[in-house]
């Protein structure tokens, strides 16, 4: 019992700010590992407390999930406590109000208003759903037969004080396949914390109930579709941390064996330190190793098909040219020359292909080919075409065959390379994406799953569903509506799942953005003005920006932003591969 206290959650601390549209709430799991019988009686409420004190009392007391919610329940009449709906978890900031309403309070009874602003709130997978507005909500108490004050009309659901929910719940990174197998990808959700001795339990449930809402179509599980627990994850004698799973599916290849012990690795590396051992109906999962770490799944996860070449500096396209960020030097072909009028470029991830956005008679064109060398121009015309974005390899060192570019703010295109070398474009379905206006940015995820865009001034995230040769954006979301609003200028990918973005804000001149809605952490605002254009980001490289005075770059948040020895105009794009 000793070393499970060692299970140390490493997991991100919950602050900032969210808001956005719907979906449905989980059971904080967790509330099955309290049995009712051994847990003692909530307190009541304190005596002779007034009708809005009560209700302020009650939606604090939503955050302890214990015993079927008892402490809020303590706060309602008996009738009450048996038809409260528990569904749905709202977050709510923290500064609610409770405030009467303009009828006059009977002597014994009365409704109270319980009104502020929604954060977001939990759907039924346990992922955190962006949700923007304010609310108000009636909420009726009567007096007791002791001349009490208690609830008798609940709202329904709950509505749990951001500065709570960070408190009471945990973010845990679940982890599932590209639908090639070829790349682990992020999930994340939330899990309540008490007992934390569970949480390794809540994990594998959550793993095996397969991706997310908002993925469900675009990540896919190692998992067999009838797979459970064989009992509940626990610590083996010798500090191991046993995850024991049955019904995985059958004719297990040792291939599909490694990427079940790699996905159960992954998604267990930002809640526990101790070594992992996989097992399928109490018996080692496979033969030639038994206990795992992070650093022994890396290549079934696909790490290496992400990292970018440590070669890859960078580029910078400036006064119709395309650069090095190294030196600033022109690259050798005609995109360095300036034969081509470049307004923007991207490199795929393997470094060896490059793809312009070039002036052309009052139009923009795209070409595509060989890095340095002549690029094809493809077969289609635009009056605006945003920055280019690399599809996702097939191996590390394999070049890029699929390129994405947003045409004319109103249909996205994604260009393929046929067998002969030839550059083809063919439509995205971005129904779902339309209604919220002209996209002047789109950015693929490096590991192709998902899509940043930057739609008329507003940050949104979507998801990548591939159906045979039809592909589309689905479950688009607004991420953090209440902070950027309409101001954002570009984005970037800083890894899977968390976006480095540019605005006009002078108070959120950069921001780091994680890709659920949820959290958002400010870079340093020193030295720059606003607004900050052009970003790049990527793992393991330095953050970089142009604003109207230059080329600036930071390492990381807390960074002053250190102004480049390369002179660029303020309208200069840079850009990492990807």
């Amino acid at each position: 019992m000793k070393r499970l206290a060692l299970l140390v959650l490493v997991l991100v601390t919950l602050s900032g700010c969210a808001a956005i549209p719907t979906n449905t709430q989980p059971k904080p799991i967790g509330s099955k590992d309290s049995k009712a019988s051994n847990t003692p009686a909530a307190p009541e409420p304190r005596q002779n407390i007034d009708p809005f004190m009560l209700v302020r009392d009650f939606i604090d007391a939503t955050s302890n999930p214990d015993n079927n919610y008892a402490a809020a329940r303590a706060f309602m009449t008996p009738e009450a406590s048996k038809t409260w709906d528990t569904k749905n978890p709202t977050i709510i900031e923290t500064g609610f109000s409770t405030v009467p309403t303009s009828q006059a309070p009977q002597d014994k009874t009365q409704t109270v208003i319980l009104q502020g602003k929604y954060v977001g709130r939990l759907g039924s997978d346990n992922a955190f759903v962006p949700q923007l507005g304010d609310f108000q909500k009636p909420v009726k108490v009567e007096r007791n037969s002791e001349n009490q004050w208690r609830i008798s009309e609940p709202p329904a659901g709950i509505y749990m004080p951001q500065n709570l929910f960070n408190t009471t719940y945990r973010r845990i990174t679940l982890y599932f396949y590209n639908p090639e197998f070829t790349v682990l990808v992020p999930d994340p959700r939330y899990v309540v914390i008490p007992p934390a001795t569970s949480i390794p339990t809540r994990v594998i449930e959550l793993l095996i109930a397969g991706p997310g809402d908002a993925v469900r179509d675009t990540l896919v599980s190692a998992l067999g579709p009838d797979a459970d627990k064989f009992e509940d994850t626990r610590e083996a004698d010798d500090g191991a941390l046993e995850v024991n799973l049955t019904n995985v599916g059958k004719d297990l290849t040792p291939e599909k064996r490694k990427q079940i012990v790699a996905q159960v690795v992954k998604s267990y590396s930002g809640v526990t330190s101790s070594r992992l051992r996989v097992l399928v109906d109490g018996q080692q999962i496979l033969p030639d190793q038994r206990d795992y770490r992070p650093s022994d799944v890396s290549a079934t996860a696909g790490e290496a098909l992400l990292a970018l070449n440590a070669n890859l500096q960078g580029m910078i396209v400036a006064d119709g040219s395309v650069r090095s960020l190294t030196d600033g030097a022109p690259i050798k072909g005609p995109a360095g020359t300036g034969a081509y009028s470049v307004v923007s470029a991207a490199q795929s991830l393997d470094g060896s292909r490059l793809a312009v956005v070039s002036r052309s008679g009052g139009g923009m064109r795209l070409r595509v080919g060989e890095l340095e060398q002549d690029l094809s121009e493809v077969d289609m015309t635009a009056t605006t075409l945003s920055r280019p974005t690399w599809q996702l390899s097939s191996g590390p060192k394999e070049p890029g065959t699929e390129v994405w570019t947003a045409v004319n703010g109103n249909s996205v295109t994604r260009v393929t390379r046929s067998d002969n070398g030839s550059w083809t474009a063919k439509g995205v379905n971005i129904t779902d994406v339309v209604p919220f206006g002209s996209i002047s940015e789109l950015r693929l995820s490096r590991d192709g799953t998902r899509a940043a865009m930057v739609i008329a001034g507003k940050l949104y995230i979507a998801s990548v569903v591939r159906n045979n040769q039809d592909v589309a954006l689905r479950a688009p979301r607004q991420l953090q509506p209440s902070i950027l609003g309409a101001a954002v200028q570009s984005i970037d990918w800083l890894s899977q799942d968390v976006l480095v973005v540019s605005s006009s804000l002078p108070s959120w001149p950069v921001t780091k953005v994680y890709t659920d809605g949820y959290k958002m952490d400010r870079y340093s605002q020193s030295n720059l003005n606003v607004p900050v254009g052009s970003v790049a980001a990527a793992a393991a490289r330095q953050v970089q920006v142009v604003d109207p005075s230059g080329l600036w770059s930071a390492s990381d948040i807390t960074d002053v932003w250190r102004s480049s020895g390369i002179r660029v105009p303020a309208g200069a794009l840079v850009f990492y591969p990807g």
